[in-house]
């Protein structure tokens, strides 16, 4: 479950998701200038996080052999032998693509599916309240962890074992999140951008961009901020089976973070745009169409390499057949692996957690623990 340790004043670091009957965001403590009270800052490690070493999963460290298959292991060996006779010089690195081509297979046949999104908010009944009657969202479950000072809730458009949600979570006595540079806006398909628009000036919401048509004339765009100043891009779409479409997330280098969502992630190039004029380049990554599912919009603004993450924002969840064979394929494509793949501490759910080039973080949560932690 949840561990807490010390850590430095001068720092904060972002958490996940924590272990529960359904794997629930505990997002860890916010930075001494932001909290009420005058305690020692801490981390917080849970289900979506790292924990202590002596819960850690020694046998996470598994083998070749046990990764990919015992044939296919042997046969990779009989290959690397082939030419290891030949060139012993060679070896290694041979070793290390064939390793790498087996993974990278895999983990394009991986059943794969963005299932929500985390962040944080500092007041959760108006935020609810503003999803449910401007965006049209249904408040999903919702559950209060008082020893732990924090409350979550889920939001969508459906079902969370088809549909990708909201996790919101409010930490006792912090209302105000800084959300950085990073973080671009989340997406919402609707059937009329302006009438949206208008029912969210009449709740009192933010409207930051009116109505307009896009360059192309192919649909129609407006731009809100949620209480919290999150970004939320409307766009006017036919009624779709997942209205909350996207997630942009700004990224350092476009070229470097497309090969890492298609190769360790498995991802598709659904769409690349480049916009001259305003000196951005965008590219659509995910599971399926763009129309019917969810997917991440990386953003690349010419010549801007990093950016401020704040401390609102904290990741997205996907699916996966296999966390151990995921984690071995980030590892390859040079992912940073934050939480070794396992089963948590007192539950099964097994998980991984990741970091992506530019450090915007992932949890990869086995499908069948989840389907069995829904029900």
């Amino acid at each position: 479950m949840v561990r807490i340790i010390p850590m430095s004043t001068s720092s904060f670091h972002l958490a996940s998701l924590r272990p529960s009957p359904t794997y629930a965001a505990r997002l860890s403590p916010i930075p001494r200038p932001l909290l009420r009270s005058h305690r020692p800052s801490v981390f917080i490690f849970n289900k979506y996080g790292t924990i202590p070493k002596k819960y850690e999963d020694k046998s996470s460290a598994l083998s070749q052999a046990q990764m990919f298959g015992i044939r296919t292991y042997m046969k990779q060996r009989a290959e690397v032998n082939g030419i290891e006779a030949s060139a012993p010089g060679n070896m290694a690195q041979t070793s290390i693509s064939i390793s790498q081509e087996s993974a990278l297979e895999w983990v394009k046949r991986d059943r794969r599916r963005l299932l929500h999104v985390v962040y944080r908010v500092g007041d959760l009944e108006k935020t609810i309240k503003f999803y449910t009657e401007c965006l049209g969202m249904k408040l999903l479950r919702k559950r209060d962890i008082p020893e732990e000072r924090y409350t979550n809730a889920f939001l969508g458009y459906g079902p969370e074992d088809s549909h990708f949600v909201v996790e919101l979570t409010y930490n006792y006595g912090v209302d105000k999140y800084d959300i950085g540079t990073g973080f671009g806006h989340f997406g919402i398909a609707v059937e009329d951008v302006s009438k949206t628009v208008d029912l969210i000036k009449a709740k009192g919401g933010k409207v930051i961009r009116e109505p307009t048509p896009t360059k192309n004339g192919s649909t129609v765009i407006a731009y809100i901020e949620d209480p919290d100043g999150y970004s939320f891009k409307l766009l006017e779409r036919a009624p779709t089976p997942e209205p909350f479409c996207q997630v942009m997330l700004r990224v350092g280098d476009f070229g470097r973070s497309i090969n890492f969502y298609e190769k360790a992630f498995g991802m598709e190039l659904l769409r690349k745009q480049d916009n001259l004029e305003n000196k951005y380049t965008v590219a659509v990554m995910g599971y399926g169409p763009e129309d019917k599912s969810t997917v991440l919009e990386l953003t690349y603004n010419y010549g801007v390499k990093e950016y401020d993450k704040g401390n609102g924002y904290a990741q997205v969840a996907i699916g996966t057949d296999d966390v151990y064979r995921t984690a071995e394929a980030i590892k390859l494509c040079g992912g940073k692996i934050t939480r070794e793949p396992g089963p948590l501490p007192g539950i099964n759910t097994k998980i991984t957690a990741c970091l992506d080039p530019d450090g915007w973080k992932t949890v990869f949560v086995d499908n069948i623990d989840f389907a069995r932690e829904l029900e």
